[in-house]
């Protein structure tokens, strides 16, 4: 079995450091056997009641479930090797990074097709009320009712993320970004205005629920200025306080912003990540511009030679003319 580990590790070569996240690094990396480039993350190590049964339940819940999913929208688990604690999974890898749904999770492939990535603290449909942590979701992308400590929830939480994901594509900058759950909260109602119990009704009986100041909010036409009608009327939806009322996906995409022109552009015409044969060619270019810049200068120093030649030659034909000249006029005057 330790043998088996061994040449699965060593069927993959490692290439480079993708990144680093709380959980798990991520490295691209060579397949050996079928000459592909795939990504691997390595889950770090953690408690040890969190590996007390052989293997860290992180890893072994996004096996799990990437076992079960079967879409072309979600990341492909290709191969998992380990040995203890320690755990390896090998993905597809995507050409770029957008229930811990962050636009980092959200990977393109080199088609332009979006992928969900990252899936260990994701949940499977199970009772509705079974109780789960509130200690999901990067903190700028979290629901208000996880920051108030909710301790059953739904796809709710998912759906503000989206809503936190689309606000940054608008703004080119994270819409949120709270320095610790109560600065969060904070910057949530600065933003869209304080909740009530009327307008979230059960608000007050959440396990960390604190009072907050009223704030009026802003908006939305104004914190998103460029955004028409349609996709105001989505953002509103994604973010309302009251999670039973909040926009389902399925409701989000019956919504006129998906069916109003303009459409989507279309996977092979997104601007393309920059992939290392484009990386290539922008270096064959620039060396390309380097040259005709140096040719141009050459171009430009035998012309200024060719015109100094030109002034000499001009110069001497007509020292020589001259001379021709006064001398025609000595020789006239010696006659007379």
């Amino acid at each position: 079995m330790a043998l088996d580990v061994k040449s699965r590790a060593k069927r993959y070569e490692k290439l480079d450091f993708l990144g680093e996240g709380q959980f798990a690094t991520v490295y691209k990396a060579r397949d050996k056997t079928t000459n592909t480039i795939v990504a691997i993350k390595k889950i770090k190590v953690g408690h040890r009641t969190e590996a007390k049964d052989g293997i860290n339940r992180t890893a072994l819940r996004e096996i799990k479930l990437l076992q079960e999913l079967t879409h072309p929208n979600i990341i492909g688990l290709l191969d998992a090797f380990g040995h203890k604690s320690n755990i390896s999974l090998v993905f597809d890898f995507m050409e770029t990074d957008l229930e811990d749904l962050k636009p980092n999770n959200l990977l393109l492939d080199e088609n332009g097709v979006l992928k969900l990535a990252d899936f260990g603290l994701a949940k499977a449909f199970g009772s509705p009320n079974r109780v789960y942590t509130h200690q999901v979701v990067t903190r700028w992308y979290r629901a208000p009712e996880l920051l108030f400590g909710a301790r059953m929830y739904g796809v709710g939480v998912d759906m503000w993320a989206v809503g936190c994901i689309l606000a940054e594509l608008l703004l080119r900058v994270p819409f949120l970004a709270g320095d610790s759950d109560l600065d969060q909260l904070t910057k949530i109602f600065e933003a869209l205005g304080t909740p009530t119990e009327e307008t979230w009704p059960g608000m007050s009986s959440l396990p960390d629920y604190v009072s907050f100041k009223l704030f009026p909010g802003t908006p939305l036409e104004h914190i998103f200025s460029a955004a028409g009608d349609d996709l105001l009327e989505l953002l509103k939806g994604l973010f309302t306080f009251n999670p039973c009322t909040r926009a389902t996906a399925s409701q989000a995409l019956k919504m006129k912003y998906f069916s109003n022109r303009p459409g989507p552009t279309p996977g092979p015409q997104l601007p393309r990540p920059n992939s290392s044969t484009e990386a290539l060619k922008e270096k064959e270019n620039l060396l390309i511009g380097i040259k005709r810049k140096r040719d141009s200068i050459e171009q430009g120093e035998e012309n200024i030679q060719k015109y100094e030649i030109n002034v000499h030659d001009s110069y001497q034909c007509s020292l020589n003319n001259a001379q021709q000249l006064c001398g025609l006029k000595n020789l006239h005057m010696v006659c007379l």
